[in-house]
């Protein structure tokens, strides 16, 4: 069902509230622009996003007076990460418009739940089990029968809190490695490629859906998006439907990024897809979509938090985004000068090794539609 069909548009001049100062931010606030829309950033410290906000607040999301500030300056609430406290996204709801809701964040910040969660919707995920500690490991490595990997319920991002689990010898370091936290046991899957399905949903209900990328990761880090993915077109399809259920199951409002492994055309076609995990805000994968598309995922997110009509996401050109990670956006001056290369650089104020500094996109041509 729509979230309100009946709440009017947001017009331009409006103000839509960012939880996040990230690079994701920045993007969201750079759209915004672009539509009229104004911004205003909550963080605890300064990132990104800060610098093209039209307004920051820094403050803890524990600190209700300054939630309350907040919220009375603002038109409407989003998010660039799930790992915004959720009682703070609660808060902010009871006052301003919140999308997505405060239940996305919640089944997104914990893999069990989360997992839960796709499986109640009848959709394919690895099997899994509960680990309350180090102990609980040995049985559920038989359960699960094989290889697998244990990863923290919370707070995992871009590869951390996970370890691989071999045998119950592996169980005391790997319960270590993830930081002695509850966590799920998962079977290590076998798959063909990863790509992630992006879905935007408008407040009304209206769904549309970007086209799967290819996903390369290194070192649990996303490296590459490649559209076309190359995989068949009716499993590029289902992969969109997966996406569609998932959102509308959250009446979900913005963009949505549902990651999957691709197990292969030789598998049964009902069985080739499996959920890894869910994004529920713009994602690393989808910034191809800037360059490739007339409106971005970032656009369309900031067009559906404000109660726009939904932009197009037909795709004219083929297109490969590369993150760039720690010193590799100190490169900058032979980036910027490769011929059809776009370059786009996040303004961090240190490449750390594993950071993600900035990314490029390169298109490739014209698709036939």
């Amino acid at each position: 069902m729509p979230e309100d069909p009946g709440r009017a548009p947001l017009p331009p001049g409006s103000t839509i509230g960012i939880l996040g100062s990230g690079q994701l931010g920045r993007m969201l606030a750079v759209a915004a622009a672009r539509l009229g829309l104004k911004t205003h950033v909550y963080c605890a410290d300064s990132g990104p996003a800060c610098d093209v906000a039209t307004q920051t607040t820094r403050a803890g999301f524990e600190d209700c007076a300054a939630l309350a500030t907040f919220a009375s300056a603002v038109d409407a609430v989003t998010f660039e990460s799930e790992n915004v406290a959720v009682e703070a996204a609660r808060y902010l709801a009871d006052r301003v418009p919140l999308r997505p809701s405060a239940k996305a964040l919640e089944v997104a910040q914990d893999r069990l739940v989360e997992k839960e969660f796709i499986a109640e919707l009848g959709i394919p995920v690895a099997p899994f089990l509960r680990i309350d500690g180090p102990g609980d490991m040995a049985a559920a490595l038989v359960a699960l029968g094989g290889p697998a990997i244990l990863k923290s319920r919370r707070w995992g991002y871009d590869g951390k809190g996970q370890a691989g689990v071999t045998s119950p010898a592996d169980a005391a370091a790997a319960w270590a490695a993830v930081g002695g936290v509850p966590a799920v046991l998962e079977r290590r899957i076998a798959f063909a490629c990863e790509i992630s399905a992006l879905a935007v949903r408008g407040h009304d209900g209206a769904i549309d859906f970007y086209e799967c990328p290819r996903n390369t990761h290194e070192g649990g880090i996303l490296r590459r998006s490649v559209v076309p993915a190359g995989l068949p077109a009716a499993d590029l399809a289902r992969a969109s439907e997966i996406a569609g259920t998932v959102a509308r199951a959250l009446n979900y409002v913005g963009v949505l990024a549902v990651e999957m492994f691709y197990l292969g055309a030789d598998i049964a076609s009902e069985q080739r897809l499996m959920v890894n995990e869910i994004a529920p805000r713009v994602h690393n994968s989808g910034h191809w979509t800037i360059e490739a598309c007339a409106i971005s995922q970032f656009e369309n997110h900031m067009r559906a938090v404000a109660g726009w009509p939904l932009g197009s996401t037909w795709r004219h050109s083929d297109a490969e985004m590369v993150n760039l990670i720690g010193s590799e956006a100190l490169d900058w001056h032979r980036l910027a000068a490769e011929p059809g290369l776009a370059l786009h650089l996040y303004a961090k104020r240190e490449a750390r090794a594993g950071r993600k500094m900035g990314h490029v996109t390169r298109l490739r041509g014209s698709p036939l539609r």
